[in-house]
């Protein structure tokens, strides 16, 4: 893809929830996640790079004491389909063992991914693991015990860009969430 086509992909997509939505959904979820995380002071773990956006947005949302770090696995590598493996580009600094630790994240599709972190942060020690997605994408196929503790939207099984989520490595800046057209 290059920028021309992004432009149109963007011009041609469906609008599923505009900017003011997407805020909305996030003040709702930062009020949440707030009850549940106040307390425990949580190793805030933001998924690159589609996690970016919303990490951004609950930090400035949040007022309780927390460490925040990062990890990069994908399966996607620039594609729209994953692959089978989890590919590690880098890995939380931050030690694990015993904390609290909260996946801040862009999508709960497939799950592989976010599985396979939880399951990382499992080994490592964590103590308990939250999962935070901006939308959960009703995906048929999924394993139903792959799940995610909290999301602020949900959207059709489609293929969805904006606010942190991409479409070809590109779009993640949207002001929205859209649906590829004919996807």
């Amino acid at each position: 893809m290059n920028p021309e086509q992004a432009r149109a992909t963007l011009r041609d997509a469906d609008c599923l929830f505009s900017r003011d939505a997407v805020e909305t959904a996030i003040d709702r979820l930062a009020e949440r996640t707030a009850a549940e995380l106040k307390d425990c002071n949580p190793l805030v773990l933001g998924v690159m790079n589609g996690g970016v956006v919303l990490l951004g947005g609950l930090l400035t949302r949040w007022s309780f004491p927390m460490q925040v770090d990062y990890l990069h696995a994908t399966r996607y590598r620039g594609g729209t389909r994953g692959g089978e493996q989890l590919h590690w580009l880098a890995r939380p600094q931050t030690p694990l063992a015993g904390r609290t630790v909260v996946i801040v994240d862009d999508i709960l599709d497939g799950g592989i991914t976010l599985d396979g972190i939880h399951t990382f942060c499992r080994e490592q020690g964590a103590a308990r693991v939250y999962s935070i997605v901006l939308v959960e994408k009703d995906n048929p196929q999924r394993d139903p015990a792959i799940t995610v503790d909290f999301a602020a939207l949900e959207v059709p099984d489609r293929y969805v860009f904006g606010y942190g989520m991409d479409y070809q490595d590109y779009l993640r800046n949207a002001p929205g969430i859209f649906a590829v057209a004919g996807h």
